[in-house]
């Protein structure tokens, strides 16, 4: 037996060198670290239970038979991150670049699907190549195979992908199907081509980082929601997010103690909204004197700013936030903030996870530009993500909510179960000063003095509409409440809501406006 136990010893020994000491240095030297190291500091010590370890290629081609690695570049298992367990898989680039075979797909494919079946997050770090060439279709065959278990997966169990190197061709359209994307500065990148065949094709002068680095796709595509200066950061980041998620959509974000002994009112709240209706103000300052220890997780922080996103705790329960930002663009919604919300909102809704909309919102931005984009077609994909979402939904409304863009941010009218709104609060078809101009101008033109009788109208029309009162008579929303006892309001309501069920109609699948 000591003889099979010496064999077998040296095998793994072998495995976990991977492509060699010189290759692991070369991987060091580029300031990236190896597909084990990346897993050692993800998980719980000792917690990793590899699967996967022996297996090889089994290409002949091009010389192939003569290039044999155990694990055969991407390192498969599963393991606790802070006593939740996970599968995951780590591609290792020290091995054939990491690039993807037949073989290293079906041991992630196997990995997600125990993953599905077990009802626990996918967690996939990325550094490959790409395709491996030499195996030709059977290698394209494997990133489908992976595809479409992504596809199944998604709803089941959260998907997180890790871009730690590159990420090209085919390979993106994993991360892209999947929840969220992390990438580090300098040594990540994804594109579907490169800079030389974007040259090629269009003769523009590119840089690796330019055309996908994590800067690219963190603030102007959207493809990626977080992005860092250095791998320890980024995978700190990957278990931060896993402690306000779920793991499968059967259950709940788990409960922490809160001290509702500590529970005092807030009277920051009361100076936050200025007096001017016109004057910007950082819903972030709002958002961390409502939360749990000012601790806002924020998702896609660089990426349409006008709106955000992210996760946080409220009385110790797990909440998704949606809030309008007056301090960019005056918090109206485009193209990206509705595609990036709607996103954000289904996600929660998939996994149990209830949702806290702040609204100060003048409208959807104008613009041929948006028009022609497709603002309807976009801006109907947030409509359709909060009407569908059947988790606890609570919005308040700080100052403004006109138009058409009241209905979308969770509405009483799209079931949101509890509306509420500050004395600051605005509900109206459009701002005052448009309403008067439209309503009353023939008496304004009329007039002796039509300046004099804009402003006489406009205050009238600020008396009697800019103000959530009437909204509160119709019953559209449930209480206008002092900003200082918000806190409580909210975490009330949403204890109320936790055993909350909601049904849509029985379908196949509804068809979002894409």
């Amino acid at each position: 037996m000591k003889n099979k136990l010496d064999e077998l010893f040296l095998k793994k020994e072998t495995a976990k060198l991977g492509g060699g000491e010189q290759r692991i240095k070369n991987q060091h030297d580029k300031g990236k670290l190896t597909a084990r190291e990346r897993i050692e500091l993800l998980v719980d010590e000792g917690s990793f239970d590899e699967i996967g370890m022996f297996v090889k290629h089994r290409a002949t081609d091009f010389g192939l038979d003569k290039q044999n690695y155990p694990g055969d570049g991407v390192v498969t298992g599963f393991a606790k991150i802070d006593g939740k367990p996970v599968g995951l898989f780590s591609q290792d680039f020290t091995v054939f670049g990491g690039s993807l075979s037949e073989t290293h797909a079906e041991k992630i494919v196997k990995i997600m699907k125990l993953a599905m079946k077990a009802g626990i997050p996918i967690i996939g770090l990325n550094d490959s190549g790409g395709a491996r060439i030499q195996e030709g279709v059977n290698s394209l065959g494997g990133y489908a195979d992976i595809f479409l278990l992504n596809t199944l997966a998604s709803g089941v169990v959260p998907q997180i992908s890790v871009i730690l190197g590159p990420c090209a061709g085919g390979a993106v359209y994993s991360p892209a199907i999947t929840d969220f994307v992390f990438m580090t500065r300098k040594t990540s990148h994804m594109f579907v081509t490169g800079p030389n065949v974007v040259k090629t094709v269009t003769h523009e002068d590119v840089t690796f980082e330019d055309l996908g680095g994590a800067d690219t796709h963190s603030q102007k595509s959207g493809v990626a929601h977080f992005a860092f200066d250095n791998e320890i950061e980024t995978l700190s980041y990957v278990k931060k997010l896993l402690s306000y998620i779920p793991s499968n959509f059967k259950e709940k974000p788990s409960l922490i103690e809160f001290d509702f002994e500590s529970l005092k009112e807030n009277e920051k709240l009361c100076s936050i909204i200025p007096d001017s209706p016109n004057k910007p103000y950082d819903m972030k300052e709002v958002i961390l004197n409502l939360v749990d220890d000012e601790d806002f997780f924020e998702v896609h922080k660089y990426y349409a700013e006008n709106i955000i996103c992210g996760f946080a705790r409220i009385g110790g329960m797990s909440v998704g936030i949606v809030a309008n930002q007056p301090q960019v663009l005056a918090g109206v919604l485009d193209i990206n903030a509705s595609v990036k919300s709607a996103r954000f909102i289904r996600f929660c809704d998939a996994f149990n996870i209830p949702l806290l909309v702040l609204v100060d919102v003048p409208g959807f931005l104008p613009g041929t530009e948006q028009e022609w984009n497709g603002i309807i077609r976009h801006g109907a994909k947030l409509l359709f993500a909060f009407s569908e979402a059947t988790v606890p939904k609570v919005t308040l409304i700080t100052r403004k909510a006109y138009g058409g863009a009241y209905d979308v941010m969770n509405s009483k009218h799209i079931r949101g179960d509890f509306n509420y709104a500050w004395p600051s609060a605005e509900i109206a078809v459009m701002g005052p000063k448009g309403a008067v101009e439209i309503i009353f101008k023939k008496e304004i033109e009329a007039s002796k003095n039509p300046e004099h009788e804009l402003e006489r109208k406009l205050n009238e029309y600020i008396e009697k509409f800019a103000n959530p009162y009437i909204a509160a008579e119709r019953g559209f929303l449930d209480d206008v409440i002092e900003p200082k006892s918000t806190k409580k309001v909210l975490i009330n309501a949403f204890e109320l809501l936790k055993d909350k069920v909601d049904l849509n109609p029985r379908k196949k699948h509804n068809n979002i406006p894409l």
